[in-house]
Parts: structure tokens; sequence; C-alpha cells
């Protein structure tokens, strides 16, 4: 890297992240703060947290030195090579919480579909920036589907729902790519569907869903009706087909874990000791932390280890019961800067490649962002979706310092020949 390429770096991206990345660490060494250890040993939350930190950090400044072209160019082989790892995974997979989700080296683990949403954000990315691409016709939206579903489908059974849904929001993508509004919609549609249909009744559901069609149909005019009046029913018939499945879906599809948390969040239950031992708790510190929160070391929560899983999927638990609600929000606002500053400088981007790629980060960064804070406040099932750059785990560090670091070298080549 020359003095040029310095000044093109953003350096203000990479201090957010540099940022996140320092207040997940203390985060993490809050939850396992512990006198009799050395926190230093790789044998420690820690420990490992550190050296993954300080290897992301490595990593990201050594993306910046391979040429731009080599991502696209070789982007299908990554994705052929993702897709055997996961696959393996089957057959050499080591079982974590119920998952068999892991490769085991030694003392590290390694988490494919981690690294996955990074690959198949490139390999969608280069599809859809092909100049004979077009999302209006149906072999390419058969083929953008393909992308996202395959490697989504190979981690369903693993099982690991989470990372599944994380998948859904290159959808997106497809979307701000020209992608018919309706399936969008469609996809919004099904889910509010499955909840309403879970809160109420199948009959019930189903009736409501009748008389919006015909409230629709009524309120066009006569011209308009005959027109769209048999692409309205068969929309109907198929919500109501929808509806009449959701049961069985719900019943034989998820597991009994997936289906107590589905039922703890939506009201169907109360069981705060538990399956809604983990959202009650969390509830619990994030409200107890106050203002200005109990300070670094002493939230009785996180010394108390009320809380399960609080170093991965409930680190923000932490930032609410020692930093308080400043603390959170200044969590929130890294994260609400790091995409928008990303959404922002994809306009400058001088090819289709390096903008749908920016895209994609985005999305990948909201999705367990969002679904993260909804799992800890209880708004959302607890489905093991880590934090980006805060949450313990070096496989989710490594892969979205991976993400961000080849979007800082695109964003610094934007003025380069590729």
């Amino acid at each position: 890297m020359n003095n040029k390429y310095l000044l093109k770096f953003d350096w203000y991206t990479f201090l957010v992240y540099f940022a996140l990345v320092s207040i997940g660490l203390v985060n993490v060494y809050s939850t396992g703060h512990t006198l009799e250890e050395n926190m230093l040993s790789l044998n420690h939350t820690f420990g490992k947290q550190l050296f993954f930190a300080l290897l992301s950090i490595g990593l990201i400044f050594f993306i910046q030195f391979p040429k731009v072209k080599i991502y696209e160019r070789y982007s299908s082989i990554f994705y052929l090579i993702i897709l055997a790892l996961l696959l393996g995974l089957f057959v050499f997979g080591k079982e974590v919480s119920g998952a068999q989700s892991w490769y085991s080296f030694g003392g590290f683990s390694f988490q494919p579909a981690e690294f996955a949403k990074v690959v198949t954000a490139l390999a969608l990315t280069k599809h859809l920036s092909e100049i004979n691409t077009d999302l209006t016709k149906i072999s390419d939206q058969l083929t953008s589907f393909l992308l996202i579903f395959l490697p989504a489908l190979i981690i369903l059974p693993q099982p690991d729902p989470g990372s599944t849904v994380v998948f859904l929001s290159f959808l997106l993508v497809l979307h701000t790519e020209k992608l018919p509004s309706q399936f969008l919609l469609s996809f919004v549609g099904l889910i509010v569907l499955f909840i309403i249909t879970l809160l109420l009744d199948k009959t019930i559901a189903t009736a409501i869903v009748l008389v919006m069609g015909l409230v629709y149909i009524f309120g066009l005019d006569r011209k308009k009706r005959r027109k769209r009046l048999l692409s309205i029913i068969l929309t109907l018939a198929m919500a109501s087909a929808f509806i009449q499945s959701v049961d069985f879906v719900f019943e034989n599809v998820f597991d009994q874990r997936h289906r107590d948390r589905f039922n703890i969040v939506l009201g169907r239950e109360v069981d705060t000791q538990g399956i809604g031992y983990n959202i009650n708790q969390s509830q619990i510190a994030i409200g107890s932390g106050g203002i200005l929160g109990k300070g670094f070391l002493e939230g009785t929560q996180t010394k108390g280890n009320f809380i399960p899983e609080q170093q991965t999927d409930y680190i923000f638990t932490t930032v609410g019961e020692e930093w308080g609600f400043v603390g959170s929000v200044l969590v929130v606002v890294l994260y609400v800067t790091l995409m928008l500053r990303i959404l922002i400088t994809s306009r400058r981007q001088k090819n289709s490649f390096s903008r749908i790629y920016c895209y994609s980060v985005v999305c990948l960064l909201f999705a367990h962002f969002s679904i993260n804070l909804g799992m800890v406040l209880g708004l959302l099932p607890t489905i093991g979706i880590p934090l980006p750059y805060l949450s313990y785990g070096g496989s989710n560090l490594l892969a979205f310092s991976l993400l961000l670091g080849i979007y800082l070298k695109f964003d610094a080549n934007r003025v380069n020949e590729w």
C-alpha cells in the first residue's frame, strides 16, 4: 500500500469498526472475568477473543494487498469450496449445543456458515453485476434464488436456523436490483400470515384474508376488476392454503425448543424459569443498568452468570447492565453509522460489482444487528444470531472482518482500473 492508497482508504469506517471490536473485547472480558484464571490465556474466552480481534484487524489490512479483480474472478470457486465445507460438516463436523456446525482443530473451532455469508455475497454480486443479468427474467431470478438458498438449505438441518434466516436478507439486495416487488411483498405477507395464524386461529386468519381480498376487489373499477380477478382469486387461494399448513409446519419443521421460543415471544406461554429464562434475565439485566449503568465489572447479572450464552448471543445485555442507556445508545449509533456510511459510499462506486457488494454488506449487518437486538429485548425468539464485532466467537469476527475488509478494498480502488 502506497501513500496514495492510504489516503483513499476509508479510515472513518475502519475507526467505527475498531470501536465496535474494542467495545466487544471490553464486554467479553467482563462476562468472563475471574481472579483465578489468566485472562490472556488462549484457554480463556477473553484471550481467544483478543487473539481473533488482532488476527481480524491484520486480515483487513492483508486484504488490501491483492488485486481487486481476484474477488470477482474467483468468487464462483470460493462458493463451491464453501458448499463443500458445509456438506462436510455432516461427516466431520463437531456438535456444539445441539448443532453440528463446527470443524474442530485443536483448541479452536471453525464455523463455515459464517464465511458462507461472505462468499454468497460475492457470488450473488458477480451474478447480478453481469451485463446480461435481468431480474425481470425468470431464469435470472431462479439463478439468484439458487445462489442464496443452496447454502441456506444445507445449513438448516445442522440445525442452524439462525444463519439460515440471515440468508433471507439477500432478498433485499435483489430488490435493489429490480427484482419485481411482489416477491418481497409476498415474503413479508407470508411472515405476517404465519404469525396471525399462530396468534389467532386458522379459521379467523382465513376469514381476515378473504375479507381483505373482497374489499380490494370491490375497491377496483370494473375494468381493472375484470383484468385482475383471476390473479386475485389465485392469490387468495394460495394464502388460504398457506394458512392451513401453518400448524403442520410449526409442529413438524420446527424443533420443540424453537416452538417454545415462538410461544414465549408471541405471548402464548409464560415461562420465566424454563425456555423463557434467557429473555427474562436479559430484560432484567438491561433494565437494571439505568441511565449510566452499574460500571465496568459491576453488573450483578453478569457477575452472577444469570444469563446463559451472555458472551455470544446476549453480549448486549452486558452493555446495557454495565454501561446503561448511554452505552447502549452509543453501540446502536455506531452500528447505524457503519451501515449508513457503507450505504452512502455505495453511490460513489464506479462499477456495479462494488456497488452491489456494498448493498450485500449492509443487508448482512442489518440482519444480524436487528435480529440480535430483537432477541435480547424479547421481541424475537432466540435463534442463535451473534452481534457482529461484539459477540464472542472467532469465526463470526473473522468472517465479518473479511466482509468489511473486502468492502474497504473495493472502496479504496473505486477509481482504479479493474
